[in-house]
């Protein structure tokens, strides 16, 4: 039986604002005590720079700092640590896919992109386009807001597709994918695959060897880690064809003016400083998340999940985008002629914490015909009780401003 009251109670945050109705994780998760402590016991005890330096501190920051790619690895079951780059977030490893991965593309190429995406996995493969001559192919999305598995079989059809970008779990309307089905259609015809998995870490096991995909990427502070790191994961296969994408110390074996020698992967592509506390701090919440019941806690998320959207189906006004058969505990509501933000305004009034606007998918919501939603998203310390306030205090708010 999942005690949500004890895990709640691993969340400083939490228990420093008690009458606080957090809902906008899919935005960022709160953080547990482990993960505070582990940032702050590296500043106190190992704080160094990494690799060369020859003096305790440096050795144990070292030790730290490739020990949390060793369980990073670990946690998406990769062939190799090797295999795991830090990034800054998400958004960076899919630059970084981009800039390196993206060079293998010849001109007149075409990258299928899907309608789901977040701005982070769209952006970054235009500007290549533009770069490179290459095209991009929007891939639609069903009246469920699923992949258009139709589609992608046409797209994927075509001779010069070479690589497709897509998201495990929608981070707008909650949408999970069979990412390993897509990943074996792309794999039937030699196109790269490109997961964007931000939102599915906190609540999906992933396992990438499983899925086959080419390349997967997330944000530490979607998974309960500190902001400022991320992960991209490349198959080897990949790694050792790919340049580096930014100059610098660390990326290096050798540097002359007659030529530079680059560190081999993946080291070649972390360049400067990387951000060693906020990877210990990762590493610890991955950790802590592997020791918990992940069984128990996606199925008290869907649990809360389940009582929301039939809560939010009871209220007169209120629209549920998204009805896609697997959806992460997510729901992307708008009300009419009443405004998301009005509607957020009074909930936060009510201190009920949820987010607004276009959550970084305005071709999505374009797609949807919508501008702007409310995004209710749950965690694992969210109880009952708050997704039974949430609703009183919405149906009372759409009640006065209708």
């Amino acid at each position: 039986m999942f005690d949500v009251a004890a895990f709640k109670q691993q969340f400083p945050l939490l228990g420093h604002y008690p009458e606080l109705i957090y809902l906008d994780n899919a935005a960022t998760t709160q953080k547990p005590r482990c993960v505070l402590d582990a940032e702050r016991a590296y500043y106190e005890t190992s704080n160094a720079n990494v690799h060369r330096g020859a003096h305790r501190l440096a050795v144990a920051a070292t030790e730290a700092y490739e020990g949390a790619r060793d369980t990073v690895a670990r946690f998406l079951n990769a062939a190799s640590s090797d295999e795991i780059i830090f990034t800054r977030g998400a958004t960076e490893a899919l630059n970084l896919l981009a800039n390196t991965v993206g060079m293998l593309l010849s001109p007149g190429d075409e990258i299928i992109v899907s309608t789901l995406e977040h701005h982070a996995n769209l952006v970054p493969w235009q500007m290549l386009a533009e770069r490179r001559q290459l095209s991009i192919l929007p891939l639609g999305i069903t009246a469920s807001g699923e992949i258009d598995l139709a589609e992608l079989a046409t797209f994927l059809a075509r001779p010069r597709a070479r690589l497709l970008a897509i998201s495990h779990a929608s981070n707008a309307i909650g949408s999970i994918q069979d990412i390993q089905a897509i990943c074996d259609m792309s794999r039937q015809h030699n196109c790269l695959t490109a997961v964007d998995g931000a939102q599915a870490v906190a609540h999906l096991p992933v396992d990438v060897q499983a899925l086959g995909c080419d390349m997967y990427v997330f944000s530490g502070h979607k998974v309960y880690a500190p902001t400022g790191i991320g992960v991209a994961y490349i198959h080897n296969k990949l790694l050792q064809r790919i340049p580096p994408w930014q100059g610098g110390g660390e990326m290096i074996e050798t540097v002359a003016f007659s030529g530079t020698r680059y560190a081999t992967p993946p080291g070649h592509l972390e360049a400067g400083t990387p951000p060693i506390a906020q990877a210990v701090g990762l590493a610890a919440a991955l950790t802590w998340l592997a020791q918990q019941d992940r069984a128990a806690l996606l199925a008290h998320e869907t649990a809360l999940h389940q009582q929301l959207e039939d809560g939010l189906r009871a209220i007169p006004g209120v629209v549920i985008h998204g009805q896609a058969a697997h959806k992460l505990s997510l729901s992307a509501l708008t009300f009419g002629h009443v405004h998301p933000y009005d509607v957020a305004q009074f909930l936060d009034a009510q201190q009920i914490a949820v987010r607004v606007g276009h959550h970084c998918a305005q071709p999505l919501q374009q797609a949807l015909g919508i501008t702007s939603s409310l995004r209710i998203s749950l965690a694992a310390y969210n109880t009952a009780d708050d997704v039974a306030r949430c609703l009183a205090v919405l149906a009372d708010t759409l009640d006065m401003l209708n």
